[in-house]
This record gives C-alpha cells, structure tokens and sequence, in this order.
C-alpha cells in the first residue's frame, strides 16, 4: 500500500481540460496520484469536500524590487501577497530593482535577495537596454525567462528605452540564444510629445493622462516589434495589452506563422478610466485604464482564446510616490498580485461565466506552457510539481487595506466584493498559506526555462501515459 506525504480527498480539481471531484495523492514534492478514489495512506489526509483545486498560479509579471528598491517592495512581502492569492510561482521583472538585472553580476544579486526570502517559487527575466548586448550571454546561461525591453520610457533612469537597432539586434541575438523577447509597447515619440503638450497647456487631470497615451502608441508600437519579430525570427511576448485592436494585431501575426503571445492583467479587466477619475493615483498605469468598450472587448478576446494570459504587473511604490499634484508625475503602477484570482472569479466566472477551466488555463497552464515551464509547472497532473491552491468559492468578502500583505498597503481594489476565499496554498507539496496565516519558511527555489532546477531533482516521471484530470470520469 502507498505512503503519501499528502492526500487531499473530494475535492473539485480544475484544469484548462475542466473540473472533476477526485482525490489527489503528494510525496516527495509532486502529484503521485490523481483518481476518484486514491488508495493508501498518508501522514496527513484533509477532507475538502465542497472546495475547488486549482493548479497553483504562475504570474509571469511582476515587479519586487529587490535588491535597491525593497523600500517599494521586496521578496519578503510582494511573496507573501503572491502566496495569499494563490500564486505559486512568480517572474520577476529585471527593473525597479537597483541595479536592474542586466547582466551576470546583477542576476546573481537578485537571485540571492530571492532565495533568501521568497515563499514561493521564481524565475527571473532579463532586461535588454541599450548597451547591454554582450551581456545577454551570460544572462541566459544563468536562465533567465527571457528579455524584457522598453519601447518607452520605464519610469526609472537605469533602465532606458530601447532604441530601433537595440531591439533589432536584441532580437537576433534571443533568437540564436533560443529566448523570448518581452516589450513594454508604447511609442515612445508619440506618448512623449503628447504629454509635453498637455503640460505645457497645463492639462493635468487624469483624462489628460490617458489621452496623453492613446490606443494609437500601443498599437504603433505592437505592429513594429512584430515587424522586427518576423525578420529576426524571434519569439516575441507583449506585455499588458490594454485594447482589443492590440490583441487582434497579435492574432493576425499568429495567423501568418510569427510566433508571438501576450498578456492582459486584471486592471484592464475590471477598471476604466471612470474608475481612473473616482481612484486617482492609486490606480495608474501605462498602458493607461481603458474606456469600458474596450474592456469588453478584451473580456471577448478572452473567452474566444485569442487573449490567451493574464498577469498582474503587480507594480508597487510608497505612497508618497503617488501623492504629486502633477499627475504625469504620479509613479504609474498598480498594486494587485494578491488580488488576480478573486477578480477573475468575480469579473470573470461569477460576472460573464467565464468558465472555471479557462481561469486555470490563462493563469497558470499556458503560461508554462510558453515560457518553457511544462510540464512541471501549471498543471494538476501525476509527475507534476505539486503547486495548487486550495479555493472555496462560496464566500466572498469586501476586500480591506488590512487584509493585503503589500510593503505598502494600497491597492485601488481595496472596497470591492470578491468571490472566493483561498484556504491554503501549496508549492512543491508544502503548505505556505493556510486560512489567512503563513505556516513556511521560505523555500522558493530559482526556476529555468527548461523546468529545471539549477542542482535539483530531475523529475522522474513524464507526464506522458500518466494519469490527468480530464481522463477521470465526472461523478455527481
């Protein structure tokens, strides 16, 4: 008879195939067994009938800041807030930390912050800037998810814009190292001279704001990394598209062979720019909040599968940075990691019956599946790493600034009614997270593209001929 670490019984297991009540079987950091009845024992067995089993999440975008900038948030909380919303693995962004992960050096001291403090799992991108070419080497060797480019100004001086032959020869270089290229897609010349204008004018309201950064600058921007994509004959991913014509151009680039994904996030999904008005600082971003048409575009987008990716771009900073008159001057990032699933739970399934599969699917399977993570990672599957969040959807609560776990406890969703309460949160078959307390120390571990581990385990079990969720027959 079997020996498990864990056995999770009657539960209700989602994956992008769907859901079915079945039994789920953890030893030695993975999913042994998956069946409607799992025979065995277990040193610990939970009973969590009524409840649903998610594969853990995996948000591919995320800004910790750490090291330089931990005073905006660092490994410690940005990864207790990522567990608390189910997230079991993260990708850090190669800005806003000091020094940005640029080159060997800089990856190594991220790295280091991460497994000192993480909770959960992480994998860390690259960034490409002007420069820093010879580098890109050395930075995918260490395992970087990829490389992370602006086509706009980011927000902080160590971390430039690329310009047209930086990108270009970026790209060539990506494309021979075998790694994707991610942008940040906004022309730079027209939302530059665009808010020049509105200030010189002495336009400063938040309307100004978001017409300083049109759809225009994101689609300009979209059709000329493709362009550059195409020619190189590198992967290319677009960060945080915030309209339907953005989406559509990436779709018609697939329909002609370009291989190029993308992601929206949650605040694009839920927020407008009524809302930008109502929240102020709290909720600006760029791409800027959209008009509600839009939104409902994107949510199309989503159920049709052509919007295949959600992430947060969870982007901290102190309050003061949020609090210039000037609202150009106003840091531009959201708080909202904790908060992804909830929304889409409540926008999403609750709202526009957006099924409970496709949330499991853009959250966590196709983005494994893209980056170079499957198929340990993102799926309810024997062999799999054993990352799942525990969710009971029959209780919603307004969410409140006390229950973030953010450095800085603000988030323009604070006030709102969420569906859905994570129980417990798992990485690699240990609890972190359990009803609201954390129970871990850290352990998150250094993720590569290939799945591997740098030093760890290799898994001994293919998923191939292996037992999923979807092969066990549904039970009423």
């Amino acid at each position: 008879m079997s020996l498990y670490d864990l056995i999770l019984r009657n539960g209700t297991l989602v994956t992008a195939d769907g859901t079915r009540q079945a039994d789920l079987a953890i030893a030695d950091e993975q999913i042994i067994a998956i069946a409607p009845e799992v025979e065995g024992s277990s040193t610990v067995e939970i009973d969590i009938r009524g409840l649903h089993v998610f594969p853990g999440l995996i948000d591919a975008h995320v800004h910790l800041n750490e090291p330089g900038r931990t005073g905006w948030e660092g490994f410690v909380t940005g990864t207790r807030a990522l567990a608390a919303g189910g997230i079991t693995t993260f990708f850090d962004m190669p800005l806003n930390a000091h020094p940005p992960t640029v080159d060997a050096a800089s990856f190594d001291l991220k790295s280091a912050a991460a497994h000192a403090s993480s909770l959960v799992d992480f994998a860390l991108w690259g960034g490409l800037i002007p420069g820093n070419l010879s580098c890109m080497d050395d930075l995918a060797a260490r395992g970087v998810v990829g490389f992370k480019a602006f086509l706009s100004r980011s927000g902080t001086d160590d971390f430039p814009a690329v310009d047209d032959l930086t990108l270009y020869e970026g790209m060539e270089r990506a494309a021979q190292l075998g790694c994707i290229v991610a942008v940040h897609a906004e022309s730079d010349q027209l939302t530059g001279l665009l808010m020049r204008r509105s200030v010189a004018r002495g336009q400063m309201s938040w309307r100004d704001y978001t017409s300083s950064r049109p759809i225009l600058a994101e689609l300009e921007a979209i059709q000329r990394a493709i362009l550059f994509a195409a020619e190189t004959g590198c992967s290319l991913h677009v960060v945080h598209v915030s309209s339907g014509r953005g989406i559509g151009l990436i779709a018609e680039a697939r329909r002609r062979g370009i291989d190029v994904s993308c992601e929206t996030c949650p605040h694009y999904l839920v927020l407008t720019e009524d809302d930008l008005d109502v929240l102020g600082a709290v909720a600006k971003c760029a791409p800027p909040l959209r008009q509600s048409t839009e939104q409902e575009t994107l949510w199309e987008h989503l159920f049709a599968g052509t919007l295949p990716m959600v992430a947060s771009d969870h982007s901290p900073a102190p309050a003061e940075m949020k609090a210039s008159p000037n609202v150009f001057e106003v840091w531009g990032g959201i708080s909202g990691c904790q908060s992804t699933l909830q929304l889409l739970l409540t926008e999403g399934y609750e709202r526009r019956h957006f099924p409970l599969a496709a949330i499991a699917a853009v959250t966590a399977e196709y983005v494994s599946r893209r980056f170079g993570f499957w198929p340990e990672k993102g799926c309810l599957a024997t062999g799999a790493d054993a990352d799942l969040v525990v969710v009971d959807l029959a209780q919603s609560s307004v969410l409140q600034g006390a229950d973030l776990f953010y450095r800085h406890r603000h988030s323009p969703y604070t006030g709102r009614r969420l569906r859905g309460r994570v129980v417990r949160t798992i990485v690699r078959g240990r609890t972190i997270f359990r009803e609201g307390e954390f129970v871990s120390a850290p352990i998150g571990q250094l993720l590569k593209p290939s799945g591997r581990m740098p030093g760890e385990r290799r898994k001994k079990n293919s998923l191939e001929g292996e037992a999923r969720v979807a092969d066990i027959p549904a039970t009423d």
